[in-house]
C-alpha cells in the first residue's frame, strides 16, 4: 500500500533530521531519499516552491549514493539539512 504525501513529507524529514542530528547516514538511506523526493515532485499537489527544495534534496541524495565518504558529505550539508527540514515543516 502507497504511502501518502503527508507520510512521505514526514519520512523524508525524518530522514534528513537523522543526518543532522547524527552526522552519519547510509546509502540505503539516500536511496530512500531519492526514491521520496521522485514521488513528491511527481504530484500534482507540490507547490513550485516546495519541488526546488525537493531538486535540492535530490542532488544531495544523489551526491551521497555515489560519495566515498558519505560521512563527510553529510557534515558538509549540515546547514542545508537544517533548512530543508525547515522548509518541509512549512509546506507540511
Amino acid at each position: 500500500m502507497p504511502i501518502n504525501q503527508q507520510d512521505q513529507l514526514n519520512l523524508l524529514k525524518d530522514i534528513l533530521s537523522n543526518h543532522q542530528t547524527d552526522c552519519y547516514g547510509s546509502v540505503s538511506e539516500c536511496e530512500q531519499l531519492e526514491r521520496l523526493v521522485k514521488s513528491l515532485i511527481s504530484s500534482p499537489n507540490v507547490d513550485q516552491s516546495a519541488k526546488a527544495v525537493l531538486e535540492e534534496i535530490y542532488n544531495y541524495s544523489q551526491n551521497g549514493i555515489n560519495s566515498s565518504q558519505l560521512d563527510n558529505h553529510i557534515e558538509m550539508h549540515q546547514q542545508e539539512l537544517s533548512g530543508w527540514v525547515d522548509s518541509i515543516n512549512q509546506f507540511s
